[in-house]
């Protein structure tokens, strides 16, 4: 008797090493408390507080080791953990793991656009899931371990779609991860929170190590603001008298120019690049580079706000269009094929949607805060 107790106390041992939860005292309620980057992160020492967050909530199996791992990004503000896209409401870490109310864990991920773009935190996301197991995430089995992402925004969805499209063709099983509108979070209870932090050595199914040589900007440039109203958006009307007909058709009809042809593809005085129809700056000099493709290629944008996201199907490709913030006109395309060491992006856009402003004309020209992106 005393041996098959021994083996009880054993198997016990064992499913709590690899249980994701906490058995030590009783749960506490659902506080409204939040998580902060902890002191160790490049986040802790930036200031959020006037900065305007996105938020995207993302499942990965324990939701310990993915709050940890994303509160660990430059760029993200803050990260917390809950239960999302199950039915009821309030559920408990309890009613959870049941599974029959299908809720996930899942983190609410706060971040900078300014800083980190969807596309970059959805793609270092897929580095630490396996996107083609089904409700199973390192040691943990259940439908409440599932890979997800949802969104409330649901401009958010064809930059996520863009991506899980690169990321499939890394796999020769089909992606299960799901991509779908947020219907309802829960914050999780306390205990949960930070629970790394608190725990060191606690469970964690995700190595953070991956994050040690993540690039860190070596200052913050934040300090650029562009006023999107400060450059209205032109009428039809007015675009065509002011642009050419090569510059419509690119635009407006969201045509192509030749490649090695154009205007700026080897350009590289010091300058901004503006949007041709409403003079937004959008690009610098300092970030511009030949890339090989025959058209203006830059590592990225003066400040991420000036460029919005748009899923492009056409041709049999998927690819991400980008398009000007104020005049929503149709510059060019981003891809991952860019400098690694200066964040991994190629900005590969129309010579026909931007208009280059030297250096020396900045100033005169109403430019001249936007000076430091260039000097």
């Amino acid at each position: 008797m005393k041996r098959l107790a021994w083996i009880g106390l054993l198997l016990l041992i064992l499913l709590l090493a690899t249980a994701c939860s906490s058995l030590n005292g009783t749960k506490s309620e659902v506080s409204a408390s939040t998580s902060s980057p902890s002191s160790n992160t490049p986040n802790a020492t930036i200031d959020y507080s006037k900065t305007e967050l996105n938020t995207i909530y993302l499942a990965g199996g324990c939701f310990w080791g993915v709050e940890a791992y994303m509160s660990r990004i430059y760029g993200v503000s803050e990260v917390t953990s809950g239960y999302a896209n199950g039915t009821g409401e309030n559920p408990t870490y309890e009613d959870v793991i049941q599974g029959d109310r299908s809720f996930a864990e899942t983190v609410e991920v706060k971040y900078d656009p300014k800083r980190i773009s969807l596309t970059d935190l959805v793609s270092r996301y897929f580095k630490v899931i396996d996107p083609t197991s089904l409700n199973k995430q390192g040691n943990d089995r259940g439908v409440q371990y599932r890979t997800g992402i949802y969104y409330k925004d649901e401009a958010d969805e064809p930059i996520i779609s863009a991506v899980v499209k690169q990321e499939q063709d890394k796999y020769d099983k089909k992606i299960v991860t799901e991509v779908l509108p947020l219907t309802n979070y829960y914050l999780a209870e306390e205990y949960h929170q930070d629970y790394l932090m608190k725990n060191p050595n606690g469970y964690c199914h995700i190595d953070l190590s991956i994050l040690d040589d993540q690039e860190i900007p070596a200052e913050d440039e934040d300090e650029i603001q562009i006023d999107a109203a400060m450059y209205p958006k032109p009428s039809d009307e007015v675009l065509k008298s002011k642009l050419t007909d090569e510059q419509y058709q690119v635009v407006v009809l969201q045509d192509t120019e030749h490649a090695f042809s154009n205007e700026y593809w080897d350009q590289y005085e010091p300058g901004i690049y503006v949007d041709v129809a409403t003079g937004e700056p959008l690009f610098s000099s300092r970030d511009k580079y030949d890339s090989g493709c025959g058209w203006p290629s830059f590592t990225k944008p003066i400040i991420a706000d000036v460029l919005t996201y748009h899923e492009d199907t056409k041709y049999g490709m998927v690819r991400i269009e980008v398009r000007s913030r104020a005049g929503d006109i149709h510059l060019g395309h981003v891809f991952d094929d860019g400098p690694q060491d200066k964040g991994g992006k190629r900005y590969c856009i129309n010579s026909a949607s931007i208009k280059f402003v030297p250096l020396a004309d900045m100033e005169k020209e109403g430019y001249g805060y936007v000076t430091i992106a260039v000097e």
